[in-house]
């Protein structure tokens, strides 16, 4: 009862306050009725029915005698009680005015057009809470409710409300009656229950009546206005109250929810101002089930529980958690990898074979080295170019093997650096064909050697194929076919430039993408047949007569070749980036300078060392 007789000494002070000031509402003087229902809702048509009439008769609309003029009704506590005066005062166009929270159907303006609501909507106290326990970041509270004919009403929208925003309830009290005391008894009571814990008590700010479609600032600067729903659309003060141990108690205001600003956290809070229980040594309370999961962890909900007790287990490989709580890790982008705590994303460093590393270095010294031995062996079998040694094994096809080891060497190059659209189209071709044009220089050395030796048989029929048409055939016809496949290769799909972002978990792989993989291994293929087939004519030509004892040579360099090859199956599929790129010019260099050393090592020993073993009797001569 007291706070009805508060309400009327409001509404006292009120209306007196606007007409002892004569620039509110000049040369008008507000009157006022109060009527109490005597806690029976019946009364609350006897009552609203003799306004309309005169004389304080139930005649709605007979008026013969002392006219009222009624501009409003503001009454009603109960949203029962408002819905049955709106329901009358809805046929006259009077304005009811409310100064307590409704029941949501009141918002119905087919219904109840003339109805206002001088206060917030009770759906934005709510949101108000819940801003305050996110920005604590609390996800484990207690609900304290009054019992009255609204509480399981208010219990369900908050914990509604909770569960979307990720808060859980702990736990429901229903007290018959909130007063200070009575909400730090059950409070203290939870707190020896539960330590994580925390009970929040708040209060409204100042409420402003004014007309429909008035808007003013108020004494914070806040605009005063109704919104569509014709609810009062304003802030709210928070109010931290300060109990002491006599069991008094002060409000303090902390901070402010302004309800026109549309963002996820429209509170302005000072912390510093903020009284904590003594339990909570001037510390801000932790509230949550579990303790969150830190960034580069995620959460799993335990079976069986609510959504805020959780275990954090940490992010798999290739994903992060950059924020606490994660309900899941996400994949970084292509471009970047997880730093070692999995809370971030790095961006990958560029990866391909360059000069300026030591692998680098290292095989184009090889190469360069090589290449230059080769131009040597050259220049020296042309200076030679008259001996037996030089002369008995077919010079020009010396001479273009050699040429063709040179440039093997020379293009291994083309696979170091940045690839590029040149590169990447010339090094697997180039590669391809002049190793394929070394290797039938082989194979045609081979022949002729075996020819050779048959041709000299008293009778011989060889003889008509002894001589250089028949090697240029043999290399004619073999280049060809690698020719021919590069060119297909090349027209139907060609190699291209290429970023990896998933082979190397940290690197982006600039390679040369190869098009179609079965084309570079039929250009292996082809280059393993010629070797076999000329390993397999210098293995049988071996013990031939020490006139032409260079398949000794070739057998052990198509040995080297294919040995050095056949370990490059493995070890090329077993590498990833750069590294994948030096096996395969170190089997480059390698099987070439098998070729190189086998073959004209003895050589150059006889023409360099022992020159007078390169003679004509020397050399036909019988062992």
């Amino acid at each position: 009862m007291l706070k009805n007789f508060q309400h009327a000494f409001a509404i006292n002070f009120a209306v007196n306050e606007i007409n002892k000031n004569p620039k509110l509402l000049p040369n008008i003087t507000i009157g006022y009725h109060i009527y109490d229902n005597f806690l029976d809702e019946k009364m609350n048509y006897d009552i609203i029915l003799t306004r309309p009439s005169s004389q304080k008769e139930r005649f709605p609309n007979f008026r013969c005698g002392k006219q009222y003029q009624m501009s409003a009704v503001v009454g009603g506590l109960s949203s029962d009680a408002h819905m049955q005066l709106a329901a009358i005062l809805g046929l006259y166009k009077l304005p009811q005015l409310s100064y307590s929270s409704v029941d949501p159907a009141l918002r119905d303006k087919t219904r109840f057009p003339f109805f206002y609501q001088m206060v917030p909507a009770e759906a934005s106290h709510y949101e108000g809470i819940v801003h305050l326990i996110r920005y604590f970041r609390w996800t484990w509270v207690g609900l304290i409710v009054s019992y009255d004919n609204t509480y399981s009403e208010v219990l369900e929208s908050l914990k509604s409300l909770f569960s979307r925003n990720g808060i859980c309830v702990a736990f429901t009290k229903i007290a018959p009656g909130l007063s200070v005391k009575r909400v730090n008894e059950t409070t203290n009571q939870m707190f020896y229950e539960n330590d994580t814990l925390a009970v929040l008590n708040m209060t409204k700010a100042n409420l402003h009546s004014h007309l429909r479609k008035v808007r003013f600032n108020n004494s914070s600067g806040e605009e005063i206005f109704l919104n569509e729903n014709m609810e009062l659309s304003m802030g709210y003060d928070i109010v931290n109250m300060v109990t002491f141990p006599n069991n008094t108690f002060r409000k303090v205001k902390v901070g402010r929810i302004n309800s026109q600003v549309s963002s996820d956290q429209p509170l302005n809070i000072e912390e510093h101002t903020i009284t904590w229980p003594n339990k909570f040594n001037q510390t801000l309370p932790l509230s949550v089930c579990t303790e969150r999961c830190h960034p580069g962890y995620h959460k799993k909900v335990r079976d069986g529980e609510p959504p805020c007790c959780h275990d954090c287990f940490q992010c798999p490989e290739g994903t992060i958690s950059n924020q606490t709580d994660a309900s899941k890790c996400e994949k970084c982008p292509e471009h970047e990898y997880p730093n070692k705590n999995k809370n971030k994303c790095i961006p990958k460093a560029t990866s391909f074979l360059v000069y300026n590393e030591f692998l680098g270095i290292s095989l184009a010294s090889a190469a360069l080295s090589l290449a230059l031995l080769a131009a040597l062996v050259l220049g020296t079998f042309i200076r030679h170019q008259n001996t037996p040694i030089v002369k008995a094994n077919n010079r020009d096809l010396t001479y273009l093997l050699l040429i063709s080891l040179l440039l093997c060497f020379l293009c291994s190059l083309l696979f170091i650096g940045r690839p590029s659209k040149v590169a990447c189209l010339l090094r697997q071709a180039a590669f391809g064909n002049i190793f394929s044009l070394a290797l039938s220089c082989v194979l045609a050395k081979t022949i002729t050697v075996v020819l050779a030796f048959m041709a000299t048989r008293p009778g011989s029929k060889m003889r008509k194929w002894v001589g250089k048409r028949l090697s240029n055939y043999i290399i004619f016809l073999c280049s060809l076919i690698q020719i021919g496949i590069c060119a297909f290769w090349l027209v139907t799909s060609p190699p291209f430039p290429d970023l990896d972002m998933t082979t190397q978990p940290k690197e982006i792989v600039v390679q040369c993408n190869e098009g179609t993989g079965s084309m570079f291994y039929t250009i292996m293929g082809y280059i393993g047949f010629q070797a076999s087939v000329s390993f397999t004519v210098a293995f049988l030509a071996r013990k031939l007569p020490d006139s032409f004892n260079e398949a000794k040579f070739i057998t052990f360099s198509m040995l080297v070749f294919c040995s050095v090859w056949i370990s490059f199956i493995p070890a090329y599929l077993s590498t990833k980036g750069k590294y994948m790129v030096a096996v395969e010019i170190f089997s480059i260099l390698a099987s070439g300078a098998g070729l190189l050393g086998c073959i004209f090592v003895p050589k150059m020993y006889i023409i360099i060392l022992k020159p007078e073993m390169n003679t004509r009797d020397q050399f036909f001569k019988e062992k």
